[in-house]
C-alpha cells in the first residue's frame, strides 16, 4: 500500500488526525522536500509525534521511485508531501506507476500552497488563467511572459510559482521576486508587446501559511524596492479586477499602490500587426499607382496591374473588417496577401513603392 499524505502549508502541524493515524501504522515513511521547504524542525517534530523514523528524500529519489514501489508491494509505505500531494506531477506519475504494478494507493489531501496564496490575496479563484513556474533563466521567463500575455487577453490573473531547490546538504535556493521581475523586464525589452513594465500591478505572497507570512501588492516599480525575506514566494500579475478584489487587496495586503487593470492597454499581436502594416500597405498601393501612371501615362497595357492593385486594396479593407469581427488570423492573412500583390508588381516592374516608408 502506498499512501500519499499531504502535510498542508503549516508544517507538521497541518497533518490531520486521520493522517497521523495512518502514518503511525506505516512501515516506511518518506518525506520529500523538493516541492517546497520542510524544515529540519518539521522533520524532527514528525519523528517525535509519530515515534517512528522518517526519511527525508530528494526529487531524484521520487522520480526513480523503485525503492518506494518495492517497499509498497509488501508493506505500508507513506510519502509525505508539502501542500496537497497531487498538485505535483511527479507524485501523480509515481501513483500511476504504482497502479501499473497493482499496488494500492490512497491520497490524503490537504491545504495547497497554490490555492492558499490566492485566497490570502482576496482575488477570485475563478479568474485565474494558466499557472506557470518561473526559473532563474531567460527561457523560462519567456514562457512566463507569454502566459501572462495570453491570460491578460482572456481577462485572467496569472499565478507564478518561483523556483525553489534544495540539496542533500540542506542548502536551499529561492528565486527572489526582484530577480523574477528583472527577468520579465528583459523579455519585455526584447518582445515589446506591452505585457510587463514598472507600472504593472502585481502581488507577492511570501511564506504563505507560516507565522511570518507576508502579502505585498503594488506596481512593480514599488515592489522592487521592497524586502521580501526568505521564500517560498508566489507572484500574481493581475488582469481586470472586480471592485471587491481591489478593496480586499488594499485591506488584506501591505498595499503600496492603488490596484489597476494590467490588460487595459494590451493588444493582441495580430491587432498590433494589422495596425502597423495596414497603413503602410495602403500607402505602398497608392505609390505603386502613381509610379505606374507616371511611367505609362495610364496606358491600357498596364490595365492588369491596376486591377492587381485594386485587389490589394480589397485585401487591406478585408483585413480591417476581419479585425473588427475578431477574426484575427484572417486579418493578418489578408494583409499578407495585399503585401504579396504589391511585391509581385515591384519585382516585375523593378520599382519600389516601399522606399519612401523605410
Amino acid at each position: 500500500m502506498l499512501w500519499f499524505v499531504g502535510i498542508g502549508i503549516n508544517g507538521y502541524r497541518g497533518l490531520s488526525l486521520h493522517a497521523l493515524d495512518i502514518l503511525k501504522k506505516c512501515d516506511v515513511i518518506y518525506v520529500e522536500r523538493f516541492t517546497s521547504a520542510l524544515s529540519d524542525n518539521d522533520i524532527g517534530s514528525l519523528h517525535s509525534v509519530l515515534g517512528l523514523e522518517v526519511k527525508p528524500i530528494e526529487r531524484w529519489f521520487v522520480e526513480d521511485g523503485r525503492e518506494i514501489l518495492e517497499n509498497a508491494k509488501s508493506g505500508q509505505v507513506a510519502l509525505v508531501t508539502y501542500g496537497d500531494p497531487m498538485i505535483a506531477t511527479t507524485h501523480g506519475e509515481l501513483r500511476s506507476r504504482a497502479a501499473r504494478d497493482s499496488i494500492k494507493t490512497y491520497v490524503l489531501h490537504s491545504a495547497s500552497g497554490i490555492y492558499s496564496s490566492i485566497g490570502e490575496t482576496g482575488l477570485h479563484h475563478y479568474k485565474f488563467g494558466r499557472m506557470v513556474t518561473m526559473m532563474s533563466d531567460k527561457q523560462s521567463a519567456i514562457t512566463v511572459y507569454n502566459a501572462i500575455f495570453d491570460n491578460l487577453l482572456s481577462g485572467c490573473h496569472t499565478l507564478i510559482l518561483t523556483e525553489y531547490s534544495s540539496d542533500e546538504k540542506g542548502s536551499t535556493f529561492y528565486l527572489s521576486p526582484i530577480e523574477a521581475f528583472k527577468l520579465l523586464s528583459e523579455v519585455e525589452a526584447d518582445q515589446k508587446y506591452g505585457v510587463f513594465s514598472d507600472s504593472s500591478f502585481a502581488v507577492v505572497a511570501s511564506r504563505t501559511g507560516l507565522d511570518n507570512q507576508q502579502i505585498l501588492s503594488g506596481r512593480v516599480g514599488s515592489l522592487i524596492r521592497s524586502e521580501f525575506g526568505e521564500g517560498p514566494h508566489s507572484l500574481i500579475i493581475t488582469g481586470p479586477l472586480h471592485f471587491t478584489e481591489s478593496e480586499t487587496l488594499v485591506l488584506l495586503s501591505r498595499n503600496l499602490d492603488q490596484p489597476t487593470d494590467n490588460s487595459q492597454t494590451l493588444q493582441r499581436i495580430s491587432v498590433q500587426m494589422v495596425e502597423r502594416y495596414a497603413p503602410k500597405a495602403a500607402v505602398a498601393v497608392q505609390h505603386m499607382r502613381e509610379m505606374l501612371r507616371a511611367e505609362t501615362d495610364g496606358a491600357a497595357t498596364n490595365k492588369g496591374m491596376f486591377e492587381v492593385l485594386d485587389n490589394a486594396e480589397y485585401y487591406i479593407s478585408d483585413s480591417r473588417r476581419f479585425l473588427n469581427q475578431g477574426k484575427h488570423d484572417l486579418a493578418v492573412l489578408s494583409i499578407g496577401y495585399a503585401e504579396g500583390l504589391v511585391d509581385a508588381l515591384r519585382f516585375q516592374k523593378g520599382i519600389n513603392p516601399w522606399e519612401s516608408q523605410s
